[in-house]
């Protein structure tokens, strides 16, 4: 189950001017799951995206990629499920742009104004067939308002939909954004096997969407992991339809683009962190927070030594104040100057290490009352500066290993 996580409210979400999106039934691995959705987008309306850092990238990645470089307007998203077409050399390539010829010749457009997006098992070969078949399906089925399917349309082992909106002035105009997200397992930063899409009927210049889109990822998906994986298909895109009105944002670093990215930063993160609170096999829901830093990046580097060791992790899970394998982590993060005795260490109100060693106050019982819960926050003050930063994360369950050990079954 989820920590803390139920499944959207359709009627929440906010439809997003511009944005068209369709889901069926194509069994592009099993019968009778959603597992094909496309994306039509108006004309005029702009795209970026952030994709896996893997060297490894499946083929749908490398033809986004190929597509957003060059130029061409893109109109159209297409997403399945149950496959990642990662893995399959040459073969897949050809088979993910001709899942963007088969999409582009339903509605009309040059190949290249379609985006492909695969999630599922690596190393087998795409259902072209099933998903050219599918298609007439998924664009009859086109609505405004169908976020909520789409949601659940992108699922692998998720256990339930993501997806978030919200509103903001921008310019004296009221924009909407609504986003979802799938992943639940080898999630890491750079970034996490997920795809993200992030809609907004704001007025956005091209190149500043880019960089709101990596300023994004950086910011949210960038700061979860749960088993220190990272995937060959992760995806990360916004779009932005420019039909609320306002006036183009032209700088991040204007009011009117700080507005947007707050408003844009709230959904990506709560889609991120939906991601960490339904983590394969997950039961607790883990803020690492580290302060005291002399720059971000190394304390990015304890954060992640914290949520990545399994001793921690599995310690979390049988809530025993194990707390020296925290302690432990932060010694190997690879700060080679660390001085141990400015090291103070705190769950939530709980102060358990200080100047490096155990506070003469803590009692293991407050320790426990703490890991007992579904929720906790880590915090870790390095003494050496004013940096900060956080990282979410999630514990180490048995279902962790039972749900991967039988992923392909």
């Amino acid at each position: 189950m989820p920590v803390n996580l139920s499944a959207p409210d359709a009627a929440a979400l906010l439809p997003i001017a511009g944005v068209r999106i369709g889901i069926t039934e194509a069994g592009v691995r099993k019968a009778h799951r959603k597992d094909l959705s496309v994306f039509l987008l108006d004309e005029g309306t702009q795209v970026a995206g952030v994709f896996t850092q893997n060297r490894f990238c499946a083929a749908p990645v490398q033809v986004c990629r190929e597509h957003l470089a060059g130029g061409q307007p893109v109109r159209a998203l297409v997403i399945n499920t149950g496959n990642a077409n990662a893995g399959t050399g040459a073969d897949g390539l050809a088979r993910a742009r001709a899942t963007c010829e088969a999409l582009a010749g339903l509605l009309g457009l040059p190949a290249n104004a379609v985006l492909p997006f695969s999630t599922g098992v690596i190393m087998e070969p795409l259902p072209v067939d099933r998903i050219a078949a599918g298609l007439p399906a998924a664009i009859a089925d086109a609505q405004p308002a169908h976020w909520a399917r789409a949601a659940e349309g992108i699922m692998t082992t998720d256990t339930v939909p993501k997806a978030f909106s919200a509103q903001a002035m921008v310019g004296g105009k009221t924009v909407s954004v609504t986003g979802i997200s799938k992943g639940a397992g080898m999630i890491r930063p750079n970034m996490a096997t997920m795809l993200g899409f992030l809609a907004t009927d704001a007025a956005v210049a091209p190149a500043v969407l880019q960089q709101l889109a990596s300023q994004l990822a950086e910011a949210s998906f960038n700061r979860v992991t749960i088993d220190g994986d990272t995937s060959t298909n992760d995806s990360f895109v916004v779009i932005a339809t420019g039909r609320a009105g306002n006036a183009v944002v032209e700088s991040i670093d204007s009011d009117e683009g700080q507005a947007l990215y707050q408003a844009l930063l709230g959904v990506a993160r709560l889609l991120a962190q939906a991601i960490v609170r339904d983590g394969e096999g997950a039961t607790k829901f883990i803020t690492i927070a580290v302060e005291g830093g002399r720059d971000a990046a190394e304390c990015r580097l304890v954060a992640y030594a914290i949520a990545h060791s399994p001793l921690v992790k599995t310690a979390f899970f049988a809530s025993d104040p194990n707390l020296g394998r925290i302690l432990a982590a932060v010694g190997y993060a690879g700060i080679g100057d660390l001085d141990q005795t400015g090291i103070e260490l705190f769950l939530d109100d709980v102060h358990v290490a200080t100047k490096g060693g155990r506070n003469p106050d803590y009692r293991e019982e407050d320790g426990q009352r703490v890991m007992k819960q579904s929720e906790i926050t880590v915090r870790v003050g390095l003494g050496r500066g004013d940096a900060s930063d956080t990282v979410w994360t999630c514990d180490l369950s048995h279902d962790y290993v039972s749900i991967n050990a039988d992923y392909r079954s």
